[in-house]
């Protein structure tokens, strides 16, 4: 790793060609701007933050989807707290609490192992949102439920993974140069992603997430330029290699499947859904390929591949607040609006 002030010097004073370069992690989104990270650019770096907040490429209809089965007798969904402001058609999971469905907001979903065990007439569905760094969560809850014998567990899954839709990106043109999810790569291995490097001519930099590290790796990657390179700069908790006790877990109960993408569409192989024979714990997860906007001048799409800033959003700011979201990125506290209003505007 550099010295920082080497770093803080070398991207103030980058005088090389223009260089967009995309953070594919929400946490890092939101670090950037906490630290200030812009205001040291030279003009001739732009960052741009990719689809790394799993709430906000998680489609409508997903939403949707929870809202109906909050709603039928015996059925209670629970959630982490940012899922149940996702606006679908139909409204929110909080909203749809307010009108009288059966929501309960969860801060680990192995919570819902002895609240389902006392209540077996009822069937709880949580709604298992994240990438790879959250799935395996979700395997320790199914193996659990069935080491207990508790059958009135199940899954929504919108569980995405990360090497189809950093093709995509790269596919399009427009960025130079990635910093890799930090948290995905404890999981996947910073090899994950060599891949895409090797095959676009693309260099990563696997990043920590303190101001310090994000600058450090936001220099690197000007020095890597036109290189298909991974640099792991986290090395304290990122490997080479993925990590095999969590990868073993998730393949004992979870194949990957295609998925829709909030702004972007459907992926082959971009998701992991559970396997055939333990479909008795899915409720429908699928099902659900399909995508649309709820508010037409909503720019959530183009802000996810990093094509708009949140200002250029005509709702920014004005109808769409993190009280009264139109789209899923003023949701979740790691979603570029969210982000941008809370630390630039408050």
């Amino acid at each position: 790793m550099f010295d920082l002030k080497e770093a803080v010097n070398g991207i103030k004073c980058y005088n090389g060609e223009p260089m967009t370069i995309m953070e594919v992690c929400g946490t890092h989104t939101a670090e950037i701007i906490k630290n200030g990270i812009p205001s040291l650019l030279s003009d001739k770096i732009k960052l741009v933050a990719g689809p790394g907040c799993p709430v906000c490429v998680t489609v409508g209809e997903y939403a949707d989807r929870l809202v109906e089965l909050s709603m039928q007798k015996g059925i209670t969904v629970a959630s982490f707290g940012d899922m149940l402001r996702v606006p679908g058609s139909k409204g929110s999971l909080k909203d749809a609490s307010a009108r009288g469905g059966s929501v309960l907001m969860l801060y680990s979903p192995l919570e819902l192992l002895d609240i389902a065990e006392k209540n077996k007439d009822e069937i709880y569905v949580f709604a298992a949102v994240g990438f790879e760094t959250t799935t395996p969560v979700y395997a320790v809850l199914i193996d659990e439920a069935i080491r207990r014998n508790i059958n009135n567990i199940r899954l929504l899954t919108a569980l995405k993974t990360m090497p189809a839709v950093i093709d995509y990106l790269c596919s399009q043109g427009g960025v130079d140069a990635f910093i890799a999810p930090g948290h995905v790569a404890v999981i996947t291995g910073a090899n994950a992603f060599l891949p895409a490097a090797e095959k676009y001519n693309l260099p990563f930099a696997v990043s920590g997430f303190s101001g310090a590290e994000l600058v450090c790796s936001i220099y690197a990657l000007t020095r890597l330029k036109g290189r298909g390179v991974v640099k792991n700069y986290y090395k304290n908790a990122v490997n080479a290699e993925e990590n095999k006790k969590a990868k073993a877990l998730v393949d004992k109960y979870f194949e990957p499947c295609s998925a829709a993408w909030r702004g972007i569409g459907v992926l082959e192989n971009s998701a992991v859904a559970l396997k055939k024979e333990y479909q008795r714990f899915d409720m429908g997860s699928r099902q659900i390929v399909e995508d649309f906007k709820l508010n037409p001048a909503c720019a959530c799409g183009e802000i996810i591949l990093g094509r708009r800033a949140p200002k250029d959003c005509t709702l920014f700011g004005k109808v769409c607040t993190p009280e009264t979201p139109q789209g899923s990125c003023m949701v979740s506290c790691e979603g570029t609006c969210y982000s941008c209003y809370t630390t630039e505007r408050m």
